[in-house]
């Protein structure tokens, strides 16, 4: 088990807030607790693709050097104020290898727990993807998916290179399919750079916060599923679920219109942290 403390500090709270223009007042919103707890990983344990190489949690595969986050379930017992000291604990909960269309995969998920003192703040578990290094697609474009529900909130949104190179550097993401293009098209085969999975669920959970009255989320569960590409449009939608309305479906929606990530969210009250 790995045990880790860091202090939710206001100015990278700040920083977050001015790359996706959004805004925090004394509390974290749902997701940025991604921004703390950062791997300070040496420059010479990074692999070519940025990815650490060796050595942490997790025992890489020199046959898998591809890295991917995959998705993830998010449970949010209390408010994180700005200003705490939070400790995390996190364990390898599984893994697990298969054969893929493109060979061999290992699925990796890890278990955090933050705690602010005594009270539990976040239950998590993320979902890491270890595969073969790329080739050239050779599959057909994605096909467009159903159009979101009929009263959908939709917003549209272009990521630039500043986006990912800021949202990069907030994370300490140093994997260059996000700001390396050479590298991104010509050993990742990617048609561009590609957005961060961590950043589009954040721009999904703060699409949906506009829409909630007050209320907050309770529960985040995302997956990924196609890449999104800077320069392209992208299309963040929610919309809540016809029989339980505390429940709420999102996606984002590239620019062929195939989904590149979907999420479901629960609402409720939260517990304020009194630590």
């Amino acid at each position: 088990m790995l045990k880790q403390t860091d202090h939710v500090a206001a100015t990278i709270v700040e920083r977050l807030a001015a790359c996706i223009d959004a805004r925090a007042d004394s509390t974290l919103p749902p997701l940025w607790h991604w921004l703390f707890f950062l791997d300070p990983v040496p420059a010479n344990a990074l692999g070519p693709d940025g990815h650490r190489a060796r050595g942490g949690l997790v025992q890489t595969d020199a046959s898998l050097p591809a890295r991917m986050w995959a998705g993830g379930r998010v449970g949010f017992h209390r408010d994180i104020l700005i200003g705490s000291t939070l400790r995390r604990e996190t364990k390898l909960a599984n893994a697990t290898e298969r054969q893929g269309r493109s060979g061999k995969l290992r699925f990796i998920t890890l278990q955090h727990t933050i705690f602010s003192g005594a009270n539990l703040l976040i239950e998590e578990e993320q979902d890491l993807v270890y595969l073969a290094p790329r080739t050239p697609p050779a599959d057909a474009p994605a096909k467009p998916a159903p159009p979101a529900p009929p009263g959908a909130s939709l917003r549209t949104i272009t990521p630039d290179e500043i986006l990912l190179f800021r949202f990069s550097a907030l994370t300490f993401n140093a994997h260059r399919i996000h700001y390396d293009l050479p590298y991104a098209t010509t050993v990742e085969h990617y048609p561009g750079l590609v957005v961060h999975g961590p950043l589009q669920a954040m721009l999904l959970a703060n699409h949906l916060g506009a829409s909630l009255d007050g209320a907050n989320i309770r529960h985040f569960h995302f997956r990924s599923h196609k890449p999104a590409f800077v320069g392209q449009e992208l299309q963040l939608e929610a919309w809540r679920d016809a029989e339980n309305h505390a429940v709420w479906h999102l996606q984002t929606r590239g620019r062929s219109g195939a989904i590149c990530m979907t999420a479901q969210a629960t609402t409720a009250s939260l517990l304020k942290d009194s630590a």
